[in-house]
C-alpha cells in the first residue's frame, strides 16, 4: 500500500504544473492533499480528478483556509468530514477514508509563520499564533482518542511545525518563529513520546536535513532552509508495516515536496 502525502498551496495551479502526470507514475493507492484552496464544487466541476482514483474533498468557509482532500483507487467503506472540532470543521481542516484494514486521513494546521502576533479578523483577541494553538490542543484530543481504539491509522499531516533540531535548518534554531517554537515542538513531544504516535518516516530516516517545506520568500529550496512540516502519523499497531519512505525533494508543485510512504497493509479491496 503506497500513500502520498503533498501540500499543494492550491490544487488547480498544483495540476497546471504537471501533478496529475507526476500521480500518473506513483502508483499510489492513496493521495491526502492539503491546501487546495478551492470550493468542493470547484474540484468537481473542472473535473480536478486523476484518472483512476475517487475524490473527496473538504473546504473551509473561506479558500484562504486551505482545506484537505484525499484521492483514492479504492472505494472506502465510509468518509469522516472533520473531527468534531467546531473551529477545525468550519475551515476545512480534516478527511478520513475508512478501509477495511485502515484508516487514512488527512489533516491540515493553520499557518502561523510570519504572523505570530497579528490579530485575527473576526476575533479581536485572539492571534494568528493562538489560533494554531487552538486546532492543536483539539487535534491533539483528536489523536489521544484514536490512539486507544483498535482500528488502525495513518494520519496525513501538514503540521506547519518540525521536531527535533535534525527536523530543522539551523537557521531556524535561532529564529522565534512559528513553526519551531518551545511549546509547538513540546505539542509533538506529547504526541510521540505520551500518546504514542509514530513518525512513519523516522522509523527508516534518522538523517538531518530531510526537510519538506522551504520558504519561497527567502531562497529557502536554493539554500536548504527549510524544515520537515509534513508527517504521515501511525497507530502502533501497524509501526512493523512499514517498508519504505521518502521526501520527493525533485518535485515540486508548491514549497512543499511529496511525502512517499510504503507500507505493507492490504488496504481491503
Amino acid at each position: 500500500m503506497r500513500v502520498v502525502s503533498i501540500s499543494v498551496n492550491g490544487l488547480e495551479q498544483a495540476v497546471e504544473k504537471g501533478f496529475f502526470d507526476w500521480i500518473a507514475d506513483q502508483d499510489a493507492d492513496v493521495i491526502c492533499v492539503q491546501d487546495h484552496r478551492m470550493r468542493v464544487y470547484e474540484i468537481e466541476d473542472r473535473n480536478l480528478i486523476p484518472e483512476g482514483y475517487e475524490a473527496y474533498f473538504i473546504d473551509g468557509e473561506l479558500n484562504e483556509h486551505g482545506g484537505v482532500g484525499i484521492y483514492t483507487r479504492h472505494f472506502p467503506k465510509a468518509i469522516m468530514y472533520g473531527f468534531a472540532s467546531e473551529q477545525a470543521d468550519r475551515e476545512g481542516r480534516f478527511i478520513q477514508a475508512d478501509f477495511d484494514r485502515v484508516s487514512v486521513a488527512s489533516v491540515l494546521a493553520p499557518c502561523a509563520l510570519g504572523r505570530e502576533e497579528e490579530l485575527l479578523e473576526d476575533e479581536n483577541d485572539l492571534t494568528v499564533l493562538d489560533h494554531k494553538d487552538e486546532f492543536m490542543d483539539a487535534f491533539g484530543l483528536h489523536m489521544q482518542k484514536t490512539l486507544r481504539k483498535r482500528r488502525q491509522f495513518i494520519f496525513c499531516a501538514n503540521l506547519q511545525t518540525a521536531h527535533h533540531v535534525t527536523d530543522a535548518s539551523p537557521v531556524y534554531h535561532q529564529l522565534d518563529v512559528s513553526g519551531f517554537l518551545p511549546h509547538e515542538r513540546a505539542f509533538l513531544d506529547r504526541l510521540f513520546d505520551e500518546m504514542g504516535a509514530i513518525d512513519a518516516f523516522r522509523e527508516i530516516n534518522k538523517q538531518s536535513n530531510q526537510f519538506t517545506w522551504w520558504p519561497e520568500w527567502d531562497g529557502g529550496e536554493r539554500k536548504n532552509v527549510g524544515i520537515r512540516a509534513d508527517y504521515q502519523l501511525l497507530t502502533p499497531g501497524i509501526r512493523k508495516t512499514i517498508r519504505d519512505g521518502w521526501i520527493d525533494e525533485t518535485t515540486r508543485f508548491s514549497d512543499h515536496a511529496p511525502l512517499i510512504m510504503d507500507y505493507d497493509i492490504d488496504i481491503g479491496f
